[in-house]
């Protein structure tokens, strides 16, 4: 089984950052398999193509606005999935719906697709989340964790970490 975790996001625009900063900090809370590979999107596009073709799953985290209270936790998975690419959510789309649909006609997308992310309060210039993400990037990581074991990963929680 391959499956990737993709924060995508540009750090330097606030709440933007938090797919980023979620990669960051999930090694440092738990323990992941090898099947699992974690990768810093950044602002990424069709240079993605390889590293996500052929996957059995893809969780990708980002900012989403979805018109919720900012920090709202949110998941889009199965049919919400080519919605997300539809509605100008996030900044990121353009690239990704290159990748994800060139992976589709090639026949090497990935098996099951999530985004996970959060609804940003601030995307202004500024290096620090603000602070209703900040305040929901422990529920987005106990999501991803629950996402992985659905897929029948087991994420351990590292020693002084929270389950």
């Amino acid at each position: 089984m391959r499956i990737v975790v993709l924060g995508v996001g540009n750090i330097l625009l606030s709440d933007e950052g938090l797919g980023v900063r979620i990669v960051e900090r999930l090694p440092l809370s738990y323990s992941l398999p090898p099947e699992v590979e974690l990768i810093d999107g950044g602002t990424c596009g069709m240079e993605m193509l390889e590293n996500l073709e052929g996957l059995d799953a893809l969780i990708m985290i980002d900012a989403i606005r979805a018109g919720k209270p900012p920090g709202t936790p949110i998941r889009l998975a199965d049919t919400a999935v080519p919605v997300f690419f539809k509605t100008k959510l996030s900044p990121h789309q353009i690239g990704l719906c290159d990748v994800l649909a060139t992976l589709a006609m090639l026949g090497r997308a990935p098996r099951h697709t999530t985004i996970l992310g959060l609804q940003p309060q601030s995307l202004a210039l500024g290096m620090e989340l603000s602070s209703a993400v900040e305040a929901g990037m422990p529920k987005l990581l106990h999501m991803l964790v629950e996402e992985l074991a659905m897929l029948g990963i087991s994420a351990s929680p590292l020693a002084g970490e929270p389950a």
